[in-house]
């Protein structure tokens, strides 16, 4: 924000950091310090534009107490960190209610982006937004002469699609160890030759924040020379963001399973003592050496990645519409969210901006699927998604991310599924009823009616109503 050209009042809790930042990283700089609030408060400008970057949770509200006896009507607090959706709902109407404005504004691009420009989410009190418009979007990356930040919608909408965006992180980052798993047990290949494939990568449709950082880790030698990556345990951490998005979805009824897939995939990481127990116990195919045209295989892969990217932001979005609805968030921008992750942040990459024109093109798309030039991607991504998934799993090699994708895609384009059989099922054990398909109706079936069938001689008449849990 400094750099560009606004000037900057900085507080910390412990003073001492505030003094070392201003005669260190802030020297020579139009940042000023504060060593309290009510000092930070007395220097800011109206309405203040106050930005807490704290740990989510409890120290959010903490801080928001400690703040409001200095704030007048009008001042504005913005939630920078990584904090659940809903908190943001309560604290717009909280504040709103005491004549302040709030904004829950998610953050991405990690140390690259804070010092550079970020990709920022802000929603919350649409009144705020002109007061920090320009801050914002100056500040923010910049991805073909757009800023990527613009205004999400109201109350928790911005946290909300930060927590969408890391979910389709967590989902990218198991897509791509997956890619990377297969090319170093089933081709046997050094991690110096997989980097070079990700860096070919990098030049085509897979052009990515992460696909540019995965290609460096490969790279990167500890000081004996040895692969850095050979040393590093196998056990994912996770501070929360993903499984937010797993939860929610669930709780919306929404199919996300490759984001699904991926936190459970860090779970059972973790398990590292049982899973090499259980390598000693549980037998694994035989490994034959791949036969096979080695880089037919390889750009199968690459087709694989894509098509299970494609699924990921397909489901994310949808995710997001539906949201939108239970919310209240009519004015979800959708063009303008896949806008704002072309850069800055984590997920940033070329993709991005075929998706912008999707739904810049028709904003009310039901499914990024049905845009023509997703339609024709994922049409030409299928014969190698299906080998390389085929192989990998003749292999042995866990791959649930893309495995999820595939059957998600399958079970989507398909017009019938099997629950009708699940139905029955429920009827037949536990009365809960089935609605009859249009054109299969009779004398004692009509459509749209809950109906109950006496599947056995001891069937009673009595069925369940028809209720979510």
């Amino acid at each position: 924000m400094n750099d560009k050209g606004f000037k900057v009042c900085a507080y910390n809790r412990t003073t001492s950091k505030v003094d070392y930042f201003l005669e260190h990283e802030a020297k020579g700089t139009q940042i000023i310090g504060a060593r309290s609030i009510e000092e930070l408060c007395s220097k800011l400008k109206r309405p203040r534009r106050i930005i807490l970057l704290v740990k989510a949770g409890q120290a959010v509200d903490d801080f928001i107490a400690q703040l409001e006896p200095f704030l007048e009507k009008g001042d504005i607090i913005i939630d920078g960190g990584n904090s659940h959706y809903p908190d943001s709902i309560r604290r717009t109407h909280e504040l709103e209610a005491k004549g302040l404005l709030f904004v829950g504004s998610g953050v991405s691009g990690g140390e690259e982006g804070a010092r550079n420009g970020p990709s920022l989410m802000p929603g919350g009190s649409e009144a705020a937004w002109p007061h920090i418009k320009e801050i914002f979007q100056k500040t923010a990356a910049q991805a073909e002469g757009e800023p990527c930040c613009d205004w999400v919608g109201p109350t928790g909408a911005g946290h909300y699609v930060k927590m969408v965006h890391n979910g389709i992180e967590y989902g990218d980052m198991q897509l791509i160890a997956e890619a990377y798993d297969i090319l170093k047990r089933g081709l046997d290949l050094s991690e110096d030759e997989i980097a070079d494939i990700f860096e070919k990568w990098n030049s085509g449709v897979l052009d990515s924040f992460l696909i540019e950082i995965t290609r460096d880790i490969l790279r990167f030698k500890d000081t004996d020379g040895e692969p850095m990556l050979h040393k590093i345990l196998d056990s994912a951490g996770q501070k929360g963001t993903g499984k937010w998005t797993a939860i929610d979805a669930l709780d919306l009824g929404m199919p996300v399973t490759l984001i699904g897939e991926a936190v459970f995939s860090r779970c059972l990481s973790s398990l590292k003592g049982e899973r090499g127990r259980a390598s000693k116990i549980l037998a694994a195919p035989a490994r034959e050496p791949f036969q096979g045209d080695k880089q037919q295989f390889i750009d199968d892969l690459e087709q694989a990645l894509y098509a299970s990217k494609i699924i990921s932001y397909a489901q994310g979005f949808m995710m997001m519409r539906e949201a939108a609805k239970v919310n209240d968030w009519p004015s979800m921008n959708y063009a303008g969210i896949a806008a704002m992750w072309r850069g800055g942040c984590i997920i940033k990459s070329v993709f991005l901006s075929d998706i912008t024109a999707a739904y810049r093109e028709n904003p009310k798309i039901e499914s990024i699927l049905f845009s023509p030039f997703f339609t024709k991607a994922i049409t030409n991504a299928q014969p190698g998604w299906r080998r390389v998934i085929a192989q990998s799993t003749l292999w042995g090699i866990p791959i649930p991310a893309f495995t999820t994708a595939l059957s998600f895609f399958d079970g989507y384009r398909a017009e019938v599924l099997p629950a009708n059989l699940l139905q029955a099922q429920r009827d037949y054990f536990g009365a809960h009823t089935f609605k009859v398909l249009p054109g299969k109706e009779n004398d004692h079936m009509k459509a749209g009616q809950d109906i109950h069938v006496k599947w056995t001689e001891r069937s009673g008449d009595v069925s369940s109503s028809t209720y979510n849990a």
